[in-house]
């Protein structure tokens, strides 16, 4: 018996066990995969509705695995939020057996197919992080609000204000990155991080970006990665590559020592966050917030 038994098994027992967990609660419980798209759903359902991240702040969702309290968690909840687009690689399988009983919204179908980042022909090759443009994970969000509207008809009024209200905050936030950015575009600055999270930023806002790891931080740098970035680093000019904070920064220290070894000294900055928000009440414990601190960090540390 493989795996992906066990796990649907399992998901038959549970969801047998909590019907009526279910019907005693005073609202309904939504299970977001991350703490990013908890903070986006929250915002739009209000006090309506119970959303928890099925991963807690600075979880790396690329290496996450379901444990037996996450499957019982998701068994437990009267409605599934996830990205899609193998972000949440390890549990496409669950959530493909979740659906045979549980109402489930994959927030990148209200993404244009055409607007997506590829790196290969294969369907897990689409970078996931289009989080990074504000446009894109407004409309992501619009998707989401729309599906809970049909999910939940009672709450259509709500949802259109809230929902309006917040993809107003999303577009002045996306236009004060524009004119940050393009101060830094205008001195020929490029950002340099540990893994490809930023390809949507770049392209969105115009900046050149570069990593040293794949899409997924299931990959490894080898030395030819770190040589070619150090030369990067060099012909650039670069100021300063960044940290993230679900990675570990051995890498990029790497990095910089090989960097200063030829003359070209380069800063260690950050971490920026990138597939998690920190924890509740800090700057970056909500979208805006991590993005604005992102934007500052990234500005500070690159504008001559």
């Amino acid at each position: 018996m493989n795996r992906v038994t066990h796990i649907f098994l399992f998901l038959l027992l549970v969801c047998s066990c909590t019907s009526a967990s279910k019907s005693t609660r005073t609202k309904p419980l939504i299970v977001a995969t991350t703490s990013i798209l908890a903070d986006g759903i929250q915002v739009l359902v209000g006090d309506q509705a119970e959303v928890i991240a099925l991963m807690p702040a600075g979880v790396d969702p690329h290496l996450y695995k379901a444990s037996v309290r996450d499957l019982d968690l998701l068994t437990q909840a009267d409605l599934v939020v996830y990205h899609g687009l193998y972000l949440e690689g390890k549990m496409t399988e669950i959530f493909e057996k979740l659906a045979k009983q549980q109402v489930l919204i994959d927030i990148s179908k209200g993404i244009p197919t055409d607007q997506l980042i590829r790196s290969g022909p294969e369907s897990h090759s689409v970078d996931p992080h289009v989080w990074f443009d504000i446009s894109l994970w407004s409309a992501a969000l619009a998707y989401a609000s729309q599906e809970l509207q049909l999910w939940q008809p009672s709450w259509k009024s709500q949802l259109q204000t809230t929902t309006q209200i917040y993809l107003q905050q999303l577009d002045a936030l996306d236009q004060q990155t524009r004119e940050k950015v393009q101060d830094l575009v205008q001195y020929n600055q490029v950002l340099v991080t540990a893994h490809d999270a930023f390809a949507y930023f770049g392209k969105a806002y115009g900046l050149p970006v570069y990593s040293l790891q794949g899409l997924s931080t299931l990959s490894e740098p080898g030395l030819r990665d770190l040589t070619e970035l150090i030369t990067l680093i060099q012909t650039y000019q670069v100021k300063a590559i960044f940290a993230e904070q679900t990675i570990s920064p051995k890498a990029l220290q790497a990095v910089a020592r090989g960097a200063a070894e030829k003359n070209q000294v380069v800063k260690l900055a950050g971490p920026l966050y990138t597939d998690s928000l920190d924890a509740p009440n800090t700057p970056a414990g909500t979208y805006i917030g991590m993005f604005e601190t992102n934007l500052q960090l990234i500005y500070s540390q690159l504008l001559p």
